[in-house]
């Protein structure tokens, strides 16, 4: 314990509130929040730790906080300093907060949809769906069982989905708005878990087509069916009592949790989410800090049901009602949440080996390299075509995770087939910025080159500089500093795998950028002067076809579900000259 630390411990207040752990660099290593300040940011120095605790403990030469109002405000400021600062020892579970909704029109001329949020009192929505996989699936099937409008904008003519029998053609036709009600009404009825209706309705075409010969007909009806059981399938352990309910478990080896949560909606289970995550503390308190950030960016259920002691804390910081118990429907489905937490941790022991815990191997790269242990790392790599539209990119991992917010992309301005020149352009671009501005630097920046790459900077920088070295077969073989001095690595270890990662990930992310604008080139020179097809239309084509051989695959029907009669046609025959 510091000198500052003895110090400053007297003085914490009895207040809700946050606190920042800092090192002797002055960067937070760790976020966390109370409802007594001096409670918990004593305890760390006070008392006894073990595990990893202490060895954060160790690290940790002052401490700062921030006096809130209440705990529901400490949590809130919590979570906001964490997704800035990113401190290395604070767990978080894996961004996928963007559930998604299927969302169902209330106008007279329904149309079907998957949104991200249920805010919209114009639409019926179902869900969330933990997968969204499951939800797109879903409203495949809908699509076809229910002849509903698809386009967002109507268009003069009706597109193909006429001819496919899946829409009633609202861009010729005048429906009666009784039949969309009825659509509305069974689709409501289908996605609350009633499926007895259509599929009875189902069935009766496919046994009317099979008694007609029609057996092509009856095959289609057939995988219908077949389409709805799987759907459903996957939504069993039905509890009509379940209307809106989040059942949670924990397990724990080895300073690893396994958090496991099921979600159900209108009685139904909608899926399940797990997460595997290094643990600090191994308490009830962990759990419950990790419930709360699973919500941070969600809807909150009408009740939670967890496999904790204490639940007043959550039910007080949720505003909803949780629960734990021994017995009924709910321990039932506790114990379902606890299997399935069980089986992700023994998958992750032995599957994942602990991600071969990056913060130790980081440490290993700062001792091989001989500089403080690099906790944030930057890469860049360079993509172009004999010159043409060149491009850079950035990655930038946090405690060996990649941190997607923080990715940055470069248009070239000088030479583009000298690679040196854009290497040295962009790195002046990104860091004479960050130097001017006092932002926070990297602790190492990794070129996707060797030596050349090395020399072309000219300028000295506030943080160390190397490269990822290749062999003659152009197989990374070690790291290179400036000097020509390389650290060679075993291509077996552990810190190997974590550098491939990294570097996997800047080409990938550097070639998918460049793919976009030889793309928008291609498109443009392409489709510049054909008449009628506007800056929307194109914006439209390209989000549906990724390329231009995607693009000499469609059909002039299908080109006219996105544009005109006319001008679908000179697209087709531009395409296939």
């Amino acid at each position: 314990m510091t000198n500052k630390i003895k110090t400053d411990i007297p003085l914490i207040p009895h207040k809700s509130g946050v606190y920042q752990m800092f090192d002797s660099d002055n960067k937070i290593i760790y976020i966390g929040k109370a409802k007594d300040l001096y409670k918990r940011v004593s305890q760390y120095f006070l008392r006894p730790q073990s595990g990893k605790v202490a060895a954060m403990v160790m690290h940790v030469d002052h401490f700062n906080y921030i006096i809130t109002a209440n705990e529901k405000e400490a949590l809130i400021l919590e979570m906001n300093l964490i997704h800035e600062h990113m401190p290395r020892y604070n767990i978080l579970l894996k961004d996928d907060s963007h559930y998604p909704y299927i969302a169902l029109a209330k106008s007279s001329n329904p149309i079907l949809k998957i949104a991200r949020n249920n805010n919209d009192k114009k639409y019926y929505y179902f869900g969330p769906y933990p997968n969204s996989g499951a939800a797109y699936q879903i409203i495949d099937l809908l699509n076809k069982l229910f002849p509903l409008r698809k386009c967002k904008n109507l268009p003069k003519v009706p597109c193909l989905y006429k001819d496919l029998g899946q829409c009633l053609a609202p861009c010729i036709n005048k429906i009666d708005e009784d039949v969309y009600l009825n659509m509305v009404n069974k689709i409501r009825a289908f996605l609350d878990g009633n499926d007895l209706e259509i599929k009875n309705e189902i069935k009766n075409k496919m046994l009317a087509a099979s008694e007609k010969q029609q057996y092509e007909q009856a095959n289609e009806f057939k995988k219908l069916l077949d389409a709805i059981s799987s759907v459903h399938q996957k939504q069993v352990v039905e509890q009509p009592t379940f209307k809106s309910l989040d059942v949670f478990a924990y397990s724990y080896r080895d300073s690893y949790l396994s958090l496991t949560v099921l979600t159900y909606r209108n009685g139904m289970l909608l899926g399940k989410n797990n997460y595997v995550v290094s643990s600090l503390f191994n308490d009830e308190e962990e759990i419950i800090h990790l419930i709360e950030q699973y919500y941070n960016k969600r809807e909150v259920p009408k009740m939670i049901a967890v496999n904790l002691e204490n639940t007043d804390e959550l039910s007080e910081l949720l505003s909803t009602k949780v629960v734990s118990t021994k017995r009924g429907v709910i321990y039932e489905a506790i114990l379902v949440a606890e299997d399935n937490s069980k089986d992700s941790l023994d998958k992750h022991f032995l599957t994942a080996r602990l991600t071969d815990n990056n913060l130790t191997l980081l440490k290993q790269l700062g001792k091989l390299l001989k500089i403080k242990t690099p906790y944030h790392i930057e890469l860049l790599d360079n993509s172009h075509l004999q010159g043409s539209d060149p491009v850079s990119a950035l990655v930038v991992y946090v405690n060996g995770e990649p941190n997607k917010k923080l990715y940055r992309k470069y248009h070239i301005e000088g030479q583009g087939n000298d690679d040196f020149a854009s290497m040295r352009e962009v790195i002046e671009r990104r860091y004479k910025r960050l130097v001017e501005e006092k932002s926070e630097m990297p602790d190492l920046l990794l070129l996707d080159g060797g030596l050349p790459q090395l020399k072309a900077i000219k300028n000295k920088y506030p943080f160390p500089i190397f490269g990822l070295y290749k062999d003659d077969k152009h197989q990374t073989k070690g790291i290179i500093d400036s000097k020509g001095k390389i650290y060679p690595l075993d291509n077996k270890s552990p810190l190997f795998f974590l550098l491939m990662r990294m570097q996997d990930e800047v080409h990938r992310f550097a070639i998918s950028f460049h793919q976009q604008e030889r793309n928008k080139h291609m498109f443009k020179s392409i489709f510049d002067d054909i008449k009628g097809l506007g800056k929307k239309r194109l914006e439209v084509l390209m989000k549906q076809y990724q390329t231009i051989d995607d693009l000499k695959k469609a059909s002039v029907e299908e080109l006219r579900q996105i544009l005109s009669k006319e001008v679908a046609e000179e697209l087709y025959k531009r395409l296939h000259k």
